[in-house]
């Protein structure tokens, strides 16, 4: 990629980003600039990546061809506030990327001007060991080929899907917050292996790892997961005796309810 990158804020998620684009060999290391609050964190951030830090934001606006938006929803006004002239001046040549949960491309827009480049992303932790699932969506005045510039960024530290707008609250619950739901399926059955005698750090490695199978298993068969659970469970086998448990104490069910409570206070958030 021939882009310069820029990112206001560098917490985890940008530095998850930073990574992956390093690694996968997307850019060097003079092709990404990032802004930090404080001299101790560049300092950090510049031992760590050999990228290019300041603490103005300015700087990395007048930088960067693609700005990345890492900061909390609730600083917008504040840190936007400080780059809009630069990025409103030369609007033909930034394009704005936020990957701040509960804005909404109009909302962003309202900060800076009508008529910016802007996509709105939406990653997950996992980025921070090169699995993130990440949604993209893009406003009316953003190309395809600046679209795909976009998608190429964040499909370097996982995979990454083009969706309409009106999904991202959807996108919050299947993917931005299910790594939680995850972790507590990993922790219930590590706890279970734990009460039938086996150390805890065997039994996370044992839970994870299966997860982390299964998972692939569905990315990679391209099969139905009722599928490849079916193919597990042998008749009168131990299997479909947990299975029949799972289906009693409603596992599916409370997965379903607290993915769709999880979409709903998204959409409540855009409302605040």
């Amino acid at each position: 990629m021939d882009k310069k990158i820029g990112f206001i804020g560098c917490g985890n998620m940008g530095q998850a980003m930073v990574g992956g684009m390093l690694t996968s060999g997307l850019v060097t290391k003079d092709q990404v600039m990032a802004s930090c609050r404080r001299k101790e964190s560049a300092e950090e951030l510049k031992k760590r990546f050999g990228i290019c830090v300041t603490l103005q934001n300015e700087e990395v606006a007048e930088f960067a061809d693609i700005i990345i938006l890492a900061v909390k929803p609730n600083l917008f006004s504040q840190v936007i506030s400080g780059i809009r002239d630069v990025v409103c001046a030369k609007k033909e040549d930034k394009l704005v990327v936020s990957i701040a949960a509960g804005k909404s491309i109009d909302a962003i827009r309202g900060y800076f001007a009508d008529d910016i480049k802007l996509v709105r992303a939406m990653p997950n932790t996992p980025a921070l060991v090169g699995e993130a699932m990440s949604a993209l969506a893009a406003g009316e005045n953003v190309s395809q080929e600046e679209l795909m510039s976009v998608k190429e960024i964040f499909e370097s530290f996982g995979k990454a899907e083009i969706v309409p707008e009106q999904l991202m609250d959807t996108v919050v619950g299947v993917s931005g917050s299910s790594p939680a739901y995850v972790y507590m399926f990993i922790e219930a059955m590590a706890d279970a292996a734990v009460a039938d005698g086996m150390p805890r750090t065997q039994a996370y490695e044992f839970a994870a790892q299966s997860v982390l199978g299964a998972a692939k298993m569905v990315l990679e068969t391209g099969k139905h997961p009722g599928e490849l659970k079916d193919a597990v469970c042998s008749p009168g086998g131990t299997t479909i005796e947990a299975v029949a448990k799972l289906e009693e104490a409603g596992l599916r069910q409370a997965v379903m309810a607290g993915q769709r409570v999880c979409v709903e206070k998204s959409k409540q958030m855009k409302l605040q």
